[in-house]
């Protein structure tokens, strides 16, 4: 079980970065952190509420509760903290304390609301300031990406390799309504542009994330703080695959850390190894890999295209 944490915000690392250091620490588990680096801009998101299903994502996962006032107020009516400036100790101690640490972002918000249509230059100068501030706080280059958002473009997936990194994880596995996978083949595979075929492996995510199915109800059943746990338990158990999860400091970190709490414990009952996304590209860098073309689709509880496994074919 891969355990993939975005931190999207100036909050998220510095309250709940900490906290979910505590919380692998005490389950002896690997996990792999993807910093956002520059401006925390989110109350620029509220420009999403003309998007169709964003408002019923909202309602369902508590915006305001999850994220503070505060926060939705950056860009807006606050000024936007920076974030690798003012939380660069808070992330070394990230490193120090044996976590692997990538990029997941320069500016979040910016990058998620606009990545997709933007040129090649415009996405390389963003992945490059992001990889210049990582190393001013890190002290080494970066090893590794998480797309905001899962938005991404071909440039942006092209500059991977430029930047030399062997693993990202950018994309999702298609999941049905249920949040089972709709390829169950689906996992590590590499990039197809149309005209050449990437180094990189991408690692996509292959659970539904908190903010997905909460408030939701499947199979007749609402989902809520007091059975989500099981509902994801569920989807793993059986430990016949390997399973990447992406979780947000946001939430799993703060007010959704009892939630975490019950799935590390249940993972690990049920035979997983909690690792990095480091820790996985050594179990299956030498493993044959389809090649998957660059593809978008929608996936079950959230808002807007995003980018997806498509279907592969054999390398």
């Amino acid at each position: 079980m891969v355990l993939k944490i975005d931190v999207d915000t100036y909050r998220g690392t510095r309250e709940g970065v900490p906290n979910l250091v505590r919380m692998l620490k005490a389950h002896n588990a690997g996990a792999t952190f993807l910093f956002s680096l520059g401006p925390d801009h989110t109350g620029w998101a509220m420009r999403r509420a003309l998007r169709p299903g964003f408002f019923s994502k909202v309602s369902r996962t508590s915006v305001v509760e999850h994220y503070g006032f505060k926060t939705l107020m950056y860009g807006v009516l606050l000024p936007g903290p920076d974030i690798g400036k003012d939380c660069a100790a808070d992330m070394r101690a990230v490193q120090d304390a044996g976590f692997e640490c990538g990029i997941h972002t320069w500016d979040h918000v910016l990058w998620q609301d606009n990545v997709a249509r933007r040129d090649a230059g415009w996405a390389t100068s963003m992945m490059r300031k992001a990889a210049s501030r990582f190393t001013q706080v890190f002290g080494q280059a970066p090893r590794t990406h998480g797309a905001a958002g899962w938005q991404m473009n071909n440039a942006a997936f092209h500059e991977h390799d430029t930047a030399g990194y062997a693993y990202a994880s950018d994309g999702r596995c298609v999941l049905k309504a249920n949040g089972q996978l709709a390829n169950p083949a689906d996992g590590p595979h590499r990039l197809s542009d149309g005209a050449q075929v990437l180094k990189h492996i991408q690692m996509p995510t292959t659970l539904p994330t908190l903010d997905e199915v909460l408030g939701c109800e499947i199979d007749g059943v609402t989902i809520g703080t007091g059975n989500i746990a099981a509902f994801l338990l569920k989807l793993t158990e059986g430990a016949t695959r390997d399973h990447v999860y992406t979780l947000h400091a946001e939430l799993e970190g703060q007010k959704l850390a009892p939630i975490f709490e019950q799935l590390l414990a249940g993972w690990q009952a049920q035979g997983y190894q909690l690792a990095s996304m480091a820790d996985y590209h050594q179990k299956i860098q030498d493993l044959p890999m389809p090649v998957c073309p660059i593809a978008w689709g929608e996936l079950p509880g959230r808002s807007g295209q995003l980018i997806i496994q498509g279907p592969a074919r054999a390398e």
